[in-house]
Formats: structure tokens, C-alpha cells, sequence
């Protein structure tokens, strides 16, 4: 008599190589997850600070010149969701971000303006890198 015998279930080295692989891939994805996550809230510190740009601009363009004035009118920002400060000091904007967001530092800074379109200028510490806009990976 030959008695076949069927195949039930997972032996448990099998079960033990899943388990390996899902925890190999969890180490990689969870530190990629993180700094995507600390990248979006950096992004909140651009908008708030992009918003400010308009009336710089303006102040540039109606005195011909970046100077102590061309902060006028436009409000400093503290404590907004992630982003600790938004601060403006003659023409250049500096975010600072909170904790969740590890306190990075950006600088947008206005050039031109008198006879040629404003161009903004964001820098930040090289350190900081990976969390920051392409546009902002200048060194300070």
C-alpha cells in the first residue's frame, strides 16, 4: 500500500525565515519613515516663510533697495504647529523649527531687486541636509 502523505502547514524554519525578513525589511523602512516625516514638517517652516516673500518684494521694489525696510510689515511667526520661529531682520528670513521637526535652521535671503528680478537665496548647515528643500542645501 502506498500511502501518500499530504503537506499541512508551514515548518517552523520556514516560519522563521518570514519572520527575519519582515524584521530586515522593518530596520530599513522605519528610519526612512522617519526622516520623511521630519521632512514634511520642515515643509510647514517654507510655506510660512514663502509667505512672507510677497511683502518683502514689494518693500525691495518701493524703496529700490534691501534694507531695514524691507521687513516692513510682515509679522514675525513663533510656535505655529512645528516651526518655532519665523523671524525677518533687513530682508532675510530665518525659520527655525521645533523639536519634532530636530530644530532645523534655514535662511531664505533676498538678491538683486533694483534693476533685476528678486532672487531668493536658501541656505542651510550642511547637517541638515536630509531634511531640507534641494534648493536649500547651501552651507551656511
Amino acid at each position: 500500500m502506498n500511502i501518500q502523505k499530504s503537506q499541512q502547514g508551514f515548518t517552523l524554519i520556514e516560519l522563521m525565515i518570514v519572520v527575519a525578513i519582515i524584521g530586515i525589511l522593518a530596520s530599513i523602512a522605519l528610519p526612512a519613515y522617519q526622516d520623511y516625516m521630519v521632512r514634511a514638517r520642515v515643509t510647514e517652516g517654507l510655506s510660512l516663510a514663502s509667505g512672507m516673500k510677497a511683502t518683502i518684494g514689494e518693500n525691495i521694489a518701493a524703496n529700490a533697495a534691501i534694507d531695514n525696510q524691507s521687513c516692513a510689515g510682515v509679522t514675525d511667526v513663533s510656535d505655529v504647529g512645528n516651526v518655532a520661529s519665523v523671524a525677518c531682520v533687513d530682508g532675510v528670513i530665518t525659520t527655525t523649527m521645533g523639536t519634532k521637526a530636530q530644530g532645523v535652521i534655514f535662511t531664505i535671503t533676498p538678491t538683486g531687486g533694483v534693476d533685476s528680478p528678486i532672487a531668493w537665496d536658501c541656505t542651510s548647515a550642511s547637517t541638515v541636509y536630509k531634511y531640507v528643500p534641494s534648493e536649500c542645501r547651501n552651507a551656511t
